[in-house]
This record gives structure tokens, C-alpha cells and sequence, in this order.
């Protein structure tokens, strides 16, 4: 690496060597980072792995993958014939007294199954991929700001590392954060939140279940009440099998429409439990883990993806869907359009350039994502928040299976592009009515 490709530019505190040079960070090891960081390794670019904690690591996801998700794992290489991960068929819609089974549709772009696996080892499993596949992986470095140039382009991040917090800085001409709903490094740059755009919240539990570990089917509940309102959920809770004698049973909700409060989640899931079938051992006995809450930011709210050297992948971003509350997926999407787009860069002269190629990378999250977010948006804004997911479970829909298709693919966006089938058709002329938001 040499200060021609824009590493120690000057200002900033940037000058003099750092303790490790690369052509790239990615800051975080989570699905969004260390899958950017296996598509970069495999492009032959320098990529450094940063990753404040250890692993294996708890966090608090519904552990659900669709097969959006599948997809990007085969992608990155990932074994998922391997002990561990735990196959589905499709999702059980649960409503009003009715259920519907959906299974996954049989497309030419992703497969027809689903995986769970638990986050404990998910991450572990990709951050060894990335450094299997040549990316250097720093763990326990927690990042604690970037470093800049006097043109106030970012040539590299500052750091602790180890358990005796030693202060490093690490350089390189480009950054990519990826870590997570806190985005303390877009944060720190000043890549401001949408205060419109919602944050919505999940909370998860494990619980013993061999009733329910093997289940072929993503149970999704859409009638649930918040305790304290009577009002319908924001959202909807979940039972997942997890396929080694636990379930992962959950929440997620938006904020309710008009009111200050968040929905009190722990409420909701002690006044849904009860009424989840006794065989199932869903009991506080039963119980495998505290419950454990997170944030969810979600509809592409902060903006802009890139700037100035910065990269922004997954939850910093706020690329969770808003139809449905999935990030996983987009993260390790969005981190593969990120990877290209920086080799590609790369491959120029550092200057206007190489800054031409590094804004094809939010331009081409606008093009696969920008309707199909708004109109999500515009659906949490309109619909989810106010009634939850009831009314578009009403009995006429669960009793038709065109538009359980339709409802289906859209909430889970996975599809064909072109469409091969009337299902497809109808859901890109949709989302083709939906004007284009300005960058």
C-alpha cells in the first residue's frame, strides 16, 4: 500500500504510518461485513476485518432465513449441508382462527428452502469464511472514530484493541461500515438518520420444544394485541424451529402510530404464549435463554450509502425491509454490490475517477430497492403501524391462493427478475406504479 492510493493525505491526524495498511476496511463481522469482506478477498483486494468482540457471539435475530438469504450463502461459499443448519419448506400464516400454509416457490434465482441457524455461530461461521478466503480478521478492536484527510476523505479508523484497550489506528483509502443498528461510524461522519423513517424493535427467546424443533414450516402470527392498548400489534410474532430441540420465539413491531411509547414487547409475548398450544412446552420452565431485544432500522434510513470514502452496509444503512422485517438477507446483498463496486473503483487512479465508480454503489441500491421500499414505507406508515398485519390476513386472502402468492413474494421480495410467472408479473407491475425517490 503507498500514500499514492490516498492513504496518509495529511489532516485529520492521518500522516505517518499505521499499526496495519490495507485497501479497504470493513468495520464489523457480522453477515453485512464479512460478506463483503469474502466477495473483496476474492476479487484480490486487500481487506482488513475489524470486529469488536469475539466469537462465537449472542445477538437477537429471529435466526429465519429466506430464500433470498440462501442464496447469498451459496454465494459466499458457505457449506449449508453441514451439521447445523436446519431446512424449512416454507412459512404458516396464522390469523383470525385460520392457517395457510405457503411454500417457497420453485424460482430459476433462488432455491425453494429456507435455513435456521442460531446467530450464536452464524457470524462465526461467515467471519471464518472471510478469513478463509484471505481477509485479515482483527477480533476484539472495537473502532472509535475514522481518520480523514485534509479534504475530509477518509483514509483509515482509529481503534482499541485487546483487553487492554490499546489505542491503533489502522489506514486505508476506503472504509466499509458494517456495524450494525448503532452505525457509530457513519454516526461520526455525520450520515444523518431519516428522523421519518421508523425504527421498529424484535425481541427473541429459545425455548426447549421437540414438539415444535423439526417443524418444516416459519410459524407467523398476525393477531396479536398489545396488552396495555387492546390495540392490534404493529407486527407480528414468530415460532422457528431450530431443528437441535429449540424454537426461537419472537416479536417484532413498529412503533404504534400517534403514540410516544414503544409497544411494550415483553407484554405482548406473555399475553401471546398463552394461547400457542400447551404440547408445544412453551413455558417459562422451558425456557433456553434470557429474552433479549433489539433495534430494527429499517426502508433505507440513512442516507447517503456512500461518501467521502465511507461505504454503508446492512443495518447502518438501515436496509432492513420494511414489509417484513428481514435484514440478513439485504445485508449480504447489499455487501456483495459494495465489494464489486470497490474493486472496480479500484481498479482506476485514486481521484474524481475512482469517485465516479465508488457512487454507482448507492445508485445501484436505488435501482434494485428504491420502490420496493417506499411502497413499504408507505405500507408501515399507512397500514402496519395503525392495524398491524391483520387486515391484509383477512379470511378472503387466506382463502385465496393468488393473492397468498402475490402477498407472499411481496413481503419476503423473493422473485424472479424478469418474471417467469403470472405471480412475478403482476408483483413487478406493481412496484413498476411506484415513483422512484430522489437520491
Amino acid at each position: 500500500m503507498t500514500k499514492s492510493d490516498g492513504i496518509g493525505g495529511g489532516g485529520g491526524g492521518a500522516e505517518g504510518a499505521g499499526d496495519e495498511d490495507a485497501q479497504v476496511i470493513v468495520v464489523g463481522a457480522g453477515p453485512a461485513g464479512s460478506a463483503a469482506a469474502v466477495h473483496l478477498a476474492r476479487a484480490g483486494v486487500e481487506v482488513l476485518l475489524l470486529e469488536k468482540s469475539g466469537f462465537p457471539r449472542e445477538k437477537v435475530c429471529g435466526d429465519g432465513l429466506t430464500p433470498r438469504a440462501v442464496h447469498q450463502l451459496v454465494r459466499l461459499g458457505i457449506d449449508i449441508d453441514a451439521p447445523g443448519w436446519m431446512r424449512n419448506k416454507g412459512m404458516r400464516w396464522v390469523c383470525g382462527g385460520h392457517q395457510v400454509e405457503l411454500d417457497w416457490p420453485r424460482l430459476g434465482a433462488v432455491p425453494d428452502f429456507g435455513l435456521t441457524r442460531s446467530r450464536h455461530d452464524f457470524d462465526d461461521l461467515l467471519a471464518a469464511r472471510a478469513s478463509a478466503t484471505g481477509a485479515r480478521l482483527r477480533t476484539h478492536v472495537k473502532v472509535t472514530g475514522t481518520l480523514t484527510d485534509r479534504a475530509g476523505h477518509v483514509v483509515g479508523v482509529t481503534a482499541l484493541r485487546g483487553p487492554d484497550a490499546e489505542p491503533v489506528r489502522y489506514l486505508a483509502p476506503l472504509v466499509v461500515a458494517a456495524d450494525g443498528a448503532s452505525a457509530r461510524t457513519a454516526v461520526g461522519l455525520g450520515f444523518e438518520r431519516d428522523a421519518k423513517r421508523s425504527v421498529a424493535a424484535a425481541a427473541r427467546r429459545y425455548y426447549r420444544s421437540l414438539a415444535r424443533t423439526h417443524d418444516p414450516y416459519l410459524e407467523l402470527w398476525a393477531d396479536l394485541r398489545c396488552p396495555r392498548t387492546g390495540a392490534d400489534l404493529p407486527g407480528y410474532g414468530w415460532v422457528f424451529p431450530m431443528g437441535d430441540g429449540r424454537v426461537n420465539v419472537g416479536l417484532g413491531a413498529l412503533p404504534q402510530q400517534g403514540r410516544r411509547r414503544p409497544v411494550d414487547l415483553r407484554a405482548a409475548l406473555d399475553h401471546w404464549l398463552p394461547r400457542l398450544p400447551q404440547e408445544w412446552g412453551l413455558h417459562e420452565e422451558n425456557a433456553d435463554s434470557p429474552l433479549r431485544s433489539a433495534p430494527l432500522p429499517m426502508g433505507l434510513n440513512r442516507r447517503p450509502q456512500y461518501r467521502g470514502g465511507l461505504l454503508l452496509v446492512g443495518d447502518s444503512a438501515g436496509m432492513v425491509s420494511p414489509w417484513s422485517g428481514e435484514g440478513i438477507a439485504q445485508a449480504m446483498e447489499a455487501a456483495e454490490v459494495a465489494a464489486q463496486t470497490i474493486a472496480l473503483a479500484l481498479a482506476r487512479p485514486a481521484g474524481p475517477r475512482r469517485e465516479h465508480a465508488l457512487h454507482q454503489y448507492p445508485a445501484e441500491i436505488q435501482r434494485r430497492w428504491a420502490r420496493y421500499y417506499r411502497l413499504g414505507n408507505l405500507a408501515g406508515d399507512l397500514l402496519f403501524s395503525r392495524f398491524g398485519y391483520r387486515p391484509i390476513l383477512h379470511p378472503r386472502v387466506m382463502a385465496s391462493p393468488h393473492l397468498l402468492r402475490v402477498l407472499a413474494r411481496l413481503l419476503t421480495h423473493v422473485s424472479d427478475e424478469p418474471a417467469q410467472d403470472t405471480t412475478d408479473a403482476v408483483l413487478h407491475a406493481l412496484l413498476r406504479l411506484v415513483p422512484v425517490p430522489r437520491r
